[in-house]
């Protein structure tokens, strides 16, 4: 015969009460399977573990040894049930979370804020990164899920949107245009020289942004290419040339930047999350169950 945990609970519960009688009834048994499964385990272990009397039940000195380990094993035992079933809710693991610049200055702190309430239990690794790395680093695992910016360019991934918003000028605050009150024409920054996110990095927002100049009668001209937005605004900032930014960013305070928002109507640039089709990490479900929260709130839909 192998030892069993109910072994160890029958065990434990004779050891405390003292008394055959009292730990039946404790276990919801009849005393005589009881001490049926008592003498079965001091076969097993080889030692006698309770000297019994009609009077009384003694723990030998093994018994005393064999109690300390019983209850320790125990409650390792209901340990893991309960890290199980955590894990089964998603409110323990890990997950690894990627994000765009952009995705920092709206809705991702408040959805992190949220999956931590949930699971504080959870492990999160944070990345932070350009679409196009988080979108490799979803194909290959690294990460779990990723706040990013469309298109994707990958058919195995799931994709949602988040958040749209307008774009808006950000200008030298020395750029004449930065002391008029009100919007701006973007047609007025023909002359200008451009700060732009290399397209390979971000092609949706560079062609919103060259097509956005060209509607009105010009195409923007190159001074200089950054990978990350605030490395565009501090660009900005140096007089370096003039930007189009999601409308967002202008919660990045910076010293000697103006942003102006536009007259004309301007493309709706986009954040959304994207996932490998089929994961069923319970971590990431949490996480989806409080996107589509957020979603159906903000009137955007669901995962689902």
């Amino acid at each position: 015969m192998n030892l069993e945990l109910r072994h160890l609970r029958y065990f434990v519960s004779v050891a405390e009460e003292l008394h055959f009688g009292r730990a039946a009834k404790r276990l919801h048994i009849s005393q005589p399977p009881l001490s049926m499964q008592i003498r079965a385990l001091e076969e097993i272990v080889g030692a006698q573990l309770l000297l019994r009397t009609q009077r009384k039940v003694e723990l030998t000195k093994a018994g005393e040894a064999f109690l300390r380990e019983a209850r320790q094993i125990l409650e390792r035992a209901a340990g893991a049930v309960l890290a199980a079933q955590r894990a089964s809710r998603g409110e323990a693991g890990e997950l690894a979370v990627g994000f765009v610049s952009v995705a920092d200055y709206h809705v991702f702190p408040p959805l992190l804020r949220e999956f931590r309430s949930r699971a504080p239990g959870v492990r999160l690794t944070l990345r932070e990164a350009t679409t196009d790395l988080l979108v490799a680093a979803l194909s290959e695992g690294s990460i779990d899920i990723g706040f990013v910016m469309p298109p994707l360019g990958d058919a195995l991934l799931e994709y949602r949107p988040l958040h749209r918003e307008s774009l808006v000028a950000a200008l030298p605050a020395r750029h004449p245009l930065a002391q008029v009150d009100g919007p701006i024409r973007l047609a007025a920054l023909a002359e200008a020289p451009f700060v732009l996110t290399p397209r390979h990095i971000a092609p949706g927002l560079y062609d919103d942004i060259v097509s956005f100049c060209r509607r009105v009668g010009f195409s923007p001209r190159l001074a200089q290419e950054a990978v990350q937005m605030q490395t565009i605004v501090s660009l900005v900032s140096a007089e370096i040339g003039v930007a189009l930014i999601p409308a967002s960013m202008e919660h990045l305070g910076r010293t000697g930047v103006v942003y102006k928002p536009l007259v004309e109507k301007s493309p709706q640039t986009e954040v959304g999350i994207a996932w490998r089709r089929g994961d069923e990490l319970a971590t990431l479900q949490v996480f989806l169950e409080i996107v589509d929260a957020h979603a159906v709130s903000a009137g955007i839909g669901a995962t689902k």
